[in-house]
């Protein structure tokens, strides 16, 4: 029933389209902002309550960060759609044996922090507060983690972030959008409601929303990994950052997928934060 579920509701949306196409709207983006997984597992929790644990609030909801400490510069770490800070458990080891400070937070309605959905605009407002609490000065976003630090250091650049590490990282929200409308099956019409939606909810349509065009103002240095045969997102979207972020290194890879868990991507990045 799963495998057909998309479809099934894309068909109703069709329909209801006719008559309130607004209202189908709201609802296929409702849809698009609710993760269905990002929760928790028992071991995860266990291996988490090695960290200072922190909620911060922000916009009614709270956010949970996690805190290793250690003497050298301060790392945030962003996880990517329908994950959490468990993700970078292989990283942290490794960033906790070069005695790093490391932050991770898990984004809105994912993992322990709180909230019903999420926007990778509101993502980069979290990061935003996380990076002010605890002065981070390095940035590691994967997937829309990646695209949400973007939004966050293009809107906000603060002064004591150095640098930022884009991991898998989708190059433009429209080409997320695209895919998630093809998943459904929806209609020209409410493919049309769903533009005009996010147009008067964010004030400005989907094509604006373009990480890799916002990285041709960001002026700190940069590290884009992207894999060749990355499913999720395209290998044509790290691309398209090699082409607009400036001062960044692009380093593309062949076999880790979209997640880039290796010790030899780690050992990517560490280079990188050492230098």
């Amino acid at each position: 029933m799963n495998k057909y579920l998309p479809k099934i509701i894309g068909f109703f949306l069709n329909i209801v389209s006719y008559i309130a196409p607004q209202y189908a709207a709201k609802i296929a983006v409702q849809i698009f902002s609710t993760p269905q997984t990002g929760k928790l597992t028992s071991i995860e929790t266990e291996y988490l309550k090695s960290a200072i644990q922190e909620d911060i609030i922000y916009n009614k909801f709270h956010i949970k960060t996690y805190h290793w400490k250690g003497k050298k510069g301060t790392i945030l770490l962003a996880h990517g759609w329908e994950s959490n800070t468990y993700r970078w458990k292989d990283l942290i080891d490794l960033l906790k044996t070069h005695d790093y400070n490391i932050i991770a937070l898990d984004a809105p309605a994912h993992g322990a922090s709180g909230n019903k959905t999420f926007n990778a605009l509101l993502y980069s407002e979290c990061i935003c507060k996380v990076a002010k609490r605890f002065n981070a000065s390095i940035i590691i976003g994967h997937s829309v983690g990646g695209m949400s630090s973007v939004f966050f250091q293009y809107n906000y650049k603060l002064p004591y972030v150095e640098k930022l590490v884009l991991l898998g990282t989708p190059a433009n929200f429209l080409g997320v959008l695209k895919h998630y409308v093809i998943m459904m099956g929806y209609s020209e019409r409410v493919i049309r409601s769903i533009n005009q939606y996010i147009t008067k909810h964010f004030n400005h349509p989907p094509e604006y929303f373009s990480a890799s065009n916002f990285s041709k103002d960001i002026a700190i240095k940069g590290l884009i990994i992207h894999d060749k045969k990355d499913r999720i997102i395209s290998y044509k979207d790290g691309l398209l950052f090699k082409q607009n972020y400036i001062n960044s290194k692009f380093i593309d890879t062949k076999g880790f997928g979209h997640a880039l868990k290796s010790d030899k991507i780690y050992q990517y990045i560490l280079e990188f934060i050492n230098a």
